[in-house]
């Protein structure tokens, strides 16, 4: 994307940024329908886990991701892996031991395991559009733009 313009290469990110509301804000229906179709709530306890799962990456992990896709010697990260695939695992298996004990139905369990599917696809989405550094400079030079807007005796 280097020899793009910029306005071409903002409103590319912007359309990121945009699929992946879509994505999360699609996937929060599903939760909600998995609930509301077929009146049980119980299906909610997954937002328990989607909750949980980003917290030991927040405190563990912090800003320095790129130390949890290569070997580490640090037992915090350690136990930042260890915490959040010990989440992840939970968010599939909440549906179906509430399936397994009769509690929601076969559609119910469809559209919990749906919505953890468009999550992670959101995710991944995520990561690969953060990989592309080019949406904070983007985002920056058009906060830096909108304030000239603003203020224009702060102009450079």
């Amino acid at each position: 994307m280097a020899d793009l313009p910029r306005y071409v290469g903002a409103c590319l990110q912007s359309g990121k940024l945009a699929m992946l509301a879509i994505l999360v804000s699609g996937g929060i229906v599903l939760q909600i329908l998995a609930c509301a179709l077929y009146n049980n709530w119980w299906p909610m306890l997954t937002v328990l886990m989607y909750v949980l799962l980003p917290m030991p990456l927040i405190f563990f992990a912090g800003s320095d991701a790129a130390s949890l896709y290569s070997e580490s010697t640090s037992g915090w990260i350690d136990a930042t892996k260890f915490l959040t695939g010990a989440s992840t695992v939970g968010s599939i298996a909440i549906p179906v031991i509430l399936k397994h004990a009769g509690v929601i139905g076969w559609g119910a369990l469809a559209m919990e395991l749906s919505s953890f599917f468009v999550f992670v696809v959101a995710i991944l989405c995520f990561l690969v559009t953060n990989e592309d550094d080019g949406y904070s400079r983007n985002l920056i030079y058009g906060i830096s733009n909108i304030s000239i807007l603003i203020f224009p005796e702060t102009r450079p």
